[in-house]
């Protein structure tokens, strides 16, 4: 059973009563928001990179709270993550609806090194998010971060960035638009550049709308870190072409150390059925100002002014940490989001909604929910560095303070299997509390942590483990610091915990520690964000698993 906690989230203005919008709405690694509604309900698809499901959902019917509904690409046919590199895969999903069916596009990036992305793009569509989902209709391979725009004659066009890998010339070479047959399910027809881009170039992420005979073309532009931006522009042709907003752009925080909110760009617009525009964008929160940003790129939301003929505004052109929610929507107090508190006793046939998987969807051969009541038995895979079945059940970090723990119940058979917790951020930086075992077979518990590709044994912290295979594992988040603990009796009513004692530097589990500077190329970024995860290897392929009942996670 998964349990939220009773808690009280207040979300309104105490002076009026009136409902107010709290930033990120989407904490944690939730970046790249394409927001939809579809009569009363309101749908944030996010970016999941090597992780699957692939694609992250969450729903609203008031802007105010969302609920998480998972992800939508849960099986290979759909997305086939096997040996995907660190912060590659699904880039920047676009969700539409047209038909009566839900259309996901999303790009599959195979890299982004040497200049290359080899970004192949599909659209699959559904009656509801639920399923069941097309197979994937392959679209080109130009360019990332596609979204397709369903005009009012009925015709469906695929906008995205346009790639180029050749030495010496801009990567990002402007905004391409072609046509999509939806009935034929293919493009049609030739492709057109319709946009350059301004000077603060890498253009990208570009979304079309239509309004008082307008077309207006949303891109992000500026790189996705501290100099990030939406930009603006319009014609009176779809296909251009394309002036832009003279007031600059719509938003950044670029020039604004002080705010919490940064890298603020990559917007989608949406409009509530009362007229009021709303700009889903992407924002980070580093722990220091230009600092590191351990919950990665985050999903934020602005209200926009756009009166008749004229140009979308957002009050002062920055990101708020409180606006104003909808007309209409009163302050209401509800339990904490599960996203926030949650106590899962593994009681379902499935993960929940905040658990992904890494590199290989949750399938029974490696996941378990029903060999043990109220377990989630894990199949041990490959080591921490593989890239095609490593056995990791993780969950984002949504706030700088947070504690993670699960009960642990494992018996190595020896030094090649092991089971525990990690706070993880890619193949090259994680660090794990786990059981394993010496060469004479006793179990003992350790730490280990990688830094930028090097595995280290954090030095006396390895203890022999006497009181059977069954153990309660936690590890602590607060704000740069990490720290574990342990206890012999994780049933006892009130287990007695015993910190390791030593402080790791949580900060290494960020988008900028994980950067990489190739001269001559462009910047290499980490694109995640932290996880909290359950995390078993079986080095020797023997049928090495592990047991966890239950796993919390609570915010502060």
């Amino acid at each position: 059973m998964t349990i939220a906690r009773p808690g009280l989230a207040p979300l309104g203005d105490s002076g009026t009563g009136n409902a107010m919008i709290r930033n990120p709405v989407l904490p944690g690694f939730h970046p790249d928001p394409s927001i939809l509604r579809v009569g009363s309900d309101y749908y944030i698809a996010t970016s999941t990179f090597e992780w699957y499901p692939g694609v992250r959902v969450h729903h609203s019917t008031d802007l105010v709270h969302w609920q998480p509904l998972g992800g939508v690409l849960t099986e290979r046919r759909l997305l086939d993550l096997t040996g995907t590199a660190d912060s590659c895969g699904v880039w920047a999903p676009n969700l539409t609806y047209a038909d009566g069916l839900f259309h996901l596009l999303y790009t599959d990036v195979a890299t982004f090194a040497g200049g290359y992305w080899d970004p192949q793009n599909y659209l699959v569509t559904a009656p509801s998010l639920a399923g069941p989902w097309s197979g994937p209709v392959v679209l080109h391979g130009r360019g990332f971060d596609a979204s397709l725009f369903h005009d009012e004659d009925g015709a469906t066009w695929m906008l995205s960035m346009s790639a180029d890998w050749r030495p010496g010339r801009d990567r990002f070479a402007g905004i391409e638009i072609q046509r999509y047959d939806r009935r034929a399910g293919h493009l049609t027809g030739p492709a057109h550049r319709i946009f350059e881009g301004t000077g603060a170039g890498l253009t990208e992420a570009p979304n079309v709308y239509r309004k008082d005979g307008w077309y207006y073309l949303v891109t992000a532009e500026g790189g996705t870190s501290w100099t990030h931006q939406v930009t603006v522009a319009r014609s009176r042709h779809l296909l251009g072409p394309y002036e832009v907003d003279p007031a600059g752009p719509l938003l950044t925080s670029a020039g604004h150390p002080e705010l919490t909110l940064q890298k603020a760009g990559h917007g989608s617009l949406v409009r509530t059925p009362a007229g009021e525009w709303y700009l889903a964008h992407l924002v980070a929160r580093p722990y220091s100002p230009s600092g590191r940003c351990v919950l990665g790129r985050e999903a934020a939301l602005q209200p926009v002014d756009w009166p008749e003929g004229g140009w979308p505004r957002i009050p002062g052109g920055v990101p708020a940490e409180q606006v104003r929610a909808p007309a209409g929507v009163a302050a209401t107090i509800r339990p904490p989001s599960t996203e926030q508190l949650e106590d899962d006793h593994f009681d379902a046939p499935v993960l929940g909604a905040n658990w992904s998987t890494l590199r290989r969807p949750a399938t029974p051969d490696w996941i378990d929910l029903s060999a043990r009541r109220s377990h989630l038995r894990i199949r041990g895979g490959q080591s921490p560095m593989a890239r095609h079945r490593p056995s990791l059940v993780a969950r984002r970090v949504t706030a700088p303070r947070c504690t993670f723990d699960a009960i642990c119940d494992f018996a190595p058979a020896g030094f090649r299997q092991l089971a525990g917790i990690t706070a993880y951020y890619n193949s090259r930086n994680w660090y794990y509390l786990h059981v394993t075992a010496n060469d004479d077979g006793t179990p003992v518990l350790d730490v280990l942590y990688c830094d930028s590709g090097r595995v280290t044994a954090a030095p006396g912290l390895r203890t022999t483990l006497a009181a059977g295979p069954r153990v309660g594992l936690r590890l602590r988040l607060d704000g740069p610091a990490l720290t574990f603990a342990y206890t012999t009796g994780p049933d006892d009513a009130r287990p007695v915990w015993h910190d390791l004692g030593h402080r790791f530097d949580a900060t290494t589990l960020s988008d900028e520690y994980a950067a990489t500077m190739v001269p001559g190329e462009p910047e290499a970024w980490g694109f995640t964000g932290a996880f909290v995860g359950l995390w078993v290897q079986d080095l020797g392929a023997e049928g090495g698993y592990a047991d966890f009942d239950r796993a919390f996670f609570r915010t502060d």
